[in-house]
């Protein structure tokens, strides 16, 4: 499959495609004339990015995890030892964002004051 066709696929556009390419996450044969060229499984390795971008993980990460997700039986332990590293770096970002909300919160309510 072309990259237009995976793009159209996978609901994820070819810049992304390119993306996932340059950083490693896709490796996709070439044509003779440079084409790229995707295996029937490039379908599913792109639903895993996606997924593993909607839970909130950055690329750097996922250059550690997709390794062992790829086959994560005999790795089952380290995958889930980095994703649960992940989580609680997603844990304190959360904490760190309800912080700000509430500082905001305090300076809108003193700023109430003059606005009445």
């Amino acid at each position: 499959m072309r990259i237009g066709e995976l793009a159209a696929a996978t609901g994820v556009s070819v810049r992304s495609l390119r993306y996932y390419e340059n950083q490693g996450f896709l490796n996709p044969e070439r044509s003779a004339s440079g084409q790229r060229i995707y295996a029937p499984d490039a379908l599913q390795r792109v639903t895993l990015i996606q997924r593993l971008f909607d839970a909130g993980l950055c690329s750097k990460a996922m250059t550690d995890i997709l390794p062992l997700i790829t086959d994560p039986r005999p790795q089952a332990a380290a995958l889930q030892a980095r994703l649960m590293q992940e989580r609680e770096r997603l844990s304190n970002d959360i904490a760190k964002i309800k912080r700000n909300r509430e500082s905001l919160d305090h300076m809108i309510g003193e700023l109430r004051q003059f606005s009445t």
